[in-house]
């Protein structure tokens, strides 16, 4: 586990009022393997820095897994909206 030190990083107890925002959009076929917390740090890290996915730090999980979740969290919907869009919008997400 990494520690908390990149000021994109969240305190996981702000994470946890997140995180089902977040897992609206996980296909439940399977469990999730991977540290959802270091999942979401990673895309604010990626967000702040503006660094190519594969650049990702090493102490972050893999690009790939980063991106993937990225991307399902920004997919449009029927209205013209990401999921982390329409959060904000409804002021259900402050980030």
């Amino acid at each position: 586990m990494r520690e908390k030190n990149d000021p994109s990083d969240v305190s996981r107890e702000r994470f946890e009022q997140i995180r089902p925002i977040l897992e609206q959009a996980r296909k439940r076929t399977k469990p999730v393997t991977v540290d959802m917390y270091e999942v979401w740090c990673a895309v604010l890290y990626l967000l702040r820095t503006g660094c190519p996915w594969r650049a990702l730090p090493s102490d972050f999980p893999k690009w790939r897994t980063v991106h993937s979740y990225f991307a399902k969290w920004s997919e449009v919907d029927d209205e013209g909206m990401s999921l982390l869009e329409r959060e904000l919008k409804k002021g259900s997400l402050k980030i």
